[in-house]
C-alpha cells in the first residue's frame, strides 16, 4: 500500500505521472484522450482512463477526478492510492466488480489551477439539452455587477454591497444564486456554456467505450470546496429518483459514514443545480441501473471559497494583472480547494476508501 501523503501531487504533471505509473504497476492498460491545449508548464494534457476487471463485467464502479479542475489535486490522490491498494483491488475482484478510473475529467483546469474548462465552463453545469432553451438564472444576473469588479481586490463599497446582500438574504441564497449555473455571461462564474465542452464530449465517449455492457453501475465523483474541513459529504448524484436515493443511502450511509445528502430535498450543502455530469450516464448507458454520489470534501468556509472563485475569474479576464497579485490569487484558489496537510490527506483517503468498499458491496448485493 502506498504512503497516503505520497499519493498526492503538487502539480497536474506530477499527478498524471503518478497515475500512469500506478496503473502500469497494477498491470492496467491506459487509454489517453489528449486535450487540444497545453498545460501551464507546456505539458501535454489528457483525460486518462484505466479499467481494472473484465470489459464485459455486469457490475461497474466509475471513479472520477477533476470534474472541477483544481479539485483534481484531491481526487487524483484518491485514485493513485486506490491503484496501489492491494486489499481494495482484491475486494473489487472478489465481488466481480470492474473499476473504471477516469483521471482528470478537466485536465486544463487541473493544470492551470482553474475550476473551469478551457472554455471557462463549469463542466458540472454543461450537461444540458442545448437544442432547447437553457435555464435562466435571474438571481445571478442581479448579482453579476458585484461579483467581478473592475479592480481587484474589491474596494470597500463592493465589499459592503456583497456583505449587505448576504446579511439580507443569507449565505445560502448568495451561494445558490452564484453556484446554480448560468448560461448568459461567458466570462462569469459557473458558466454552463452554450454547447458541449471538450470534456463533456470526451467523458461521453469514455462511457460508450467502457460502460455499455454493465447492468449495474456505481459512480463516485471526487470533489472539494463544500462543508467542514476534511469531512467528505456524500451527495446523491442521480436523477430525482427515490429508488436510487434509497440505494445510495443504503450503500453509503452505514458503517458510521456521514449520511447521504441530496440537492433535491435540501439536505446537501450544495444548492440545487442543473446540467450535472452524471446525466450523461442515463443517456449513454440506458441499459444500466445507476447509483452514484459526489464525494465532496470540505476545505474552507464558504465565504472564503467564494472570494477565491471571484478572484480567479477576475484574473482570467485580466491576464495582465501584476505577477505578484496573480500568484497570490492562484495560491488563494489552491487553498480554497486543497488543504495541503498530512492530516487532511489522511482524512480524504480514509473516507474515500470506505466509500469504495461500500460501493463494491452495494453493487455485489
Amino acid at each position: 500500500m502506498m504512503n497516503v501523503v505520497d499519493s498526492f501531487s503538487a502539480s497536474y504533471a506530477k499527478a498524471r505521472v503518478k497515475f500512469l505509473e500506478a496503473a502500469t504497476t497494477a498491470g492496467l492498460t491506459v487509454t489517453s484522450h489528449l486535450h487540444p491545449l497545453p498545460g501551464r508548464d507546456g505539458e501535454a494534457l489528457a483525460m486518462d482512463v484505466a479499467l481494472e476487471g473484465s470489459p464485459d463485467a455486469s457490475k461497474l464502479l466509475i471513479v472520477t477526478s477533476a470534474c472541477h479542475g483544481v479539485e483534481g489535486y484531491c481526487g487524483s490522490g484518491v485514485q493513485v492510492f486506490a491503484l496501489h491498494d492491494a486489499q481494495w483491488r482484491e475486494k473489487a475482484r472478489a465481488q466481480g466488480v470492474a473499476v473504471l478510473y477516469v483521471h482528470a475529467l478537466n485536465p486544463f483546469g487541473f493544470s492551470h489551477i482553474r475550476r473551469t474548462t478551457h472554455e471557462n465552463v463549469d463542466l458540472n453545469r454543461n450537461f444540458q439539452d442545448f437544442s432547447k432553451p437553457l435555464p435562466v438564472n435571474e438571481a445571478y444576473r442581479a448579482l453579476r455587477p458585484l461579483l467581478l469588479p473592475e479592480h481587484w481586490p474589491p474596494d470597500a463599497a463592493n465589499a459592503q454591497a456583497v456583505a449587505h446582500f448576504i446579511e439580507t438574504n443569507g449565505m445560502a441564497a448568495f451561494q445558490a444564486a452564484i453556484t446554480r449555473g448560468q448560461h448568459e455571461f461567458p466570462e462569469g462564474l459557473f458558466f454552463g456554456g452554450t454547447e458541449p465542452t471538450w470534456s463533456n464530449r470526451t467523458i461521453r465517449q469514455v462511457l460508450r467505450d467502457h460502460a455499455r455492457k454493465a447492468q449495474r453501475i456505481a459512480w463516485i465523483d471526487l470533489h472539494t470546496g463544500l462543508g467542514p474541513n476534511g469531512v467528505g459529504e456524500r451527495i446523491f448524484a442521480c436523477r430525482d429518483d427515490q429508488a436510487a436515493l434509497a440505494r445510495a443511502r443504503d450503500w453509503w450511509g452505514g458503517q458510521g459514514a456521514t449520511p447521504v445528502t441530496s440537492i433535491y430535498d435540501g439536505t446537501s450543502t450544495s444548492a440545487f443545480l442543473t446540467g450535472l455530469m452524471w446525466i450523461a450516464l442515463y443517456e449513454e448507458c440506458p441499459q444500466a441501473e445507476y447509483t452514484g454520489i459526489a464525494m465532496e470534501y470540505g476545505t474552507q468556509p464558504m465565504a472564503e471559497v467564494m472570494l477565491a472563485l471571484r478572484a480567479e475569474h477576475w484574473l482570467n479576464i485580466h491576464p495582465q494583472a501584476p505577477a505578484a497579485l496573480a500568484r497570490q490569487i492562484k495560491q488563494q484558489m489552491m487553498d480554497a480547494f486543497y488543504t495541503d496537510t498530512d492530516a487532511w490527506k489522511g482524512q480524504i483517503i480514509s473516507q474515500a476508501r470506505q466509500a469504495l468498499f461500500q460501493a463494491v458491496d452495494g453493487l455485489g448485493a
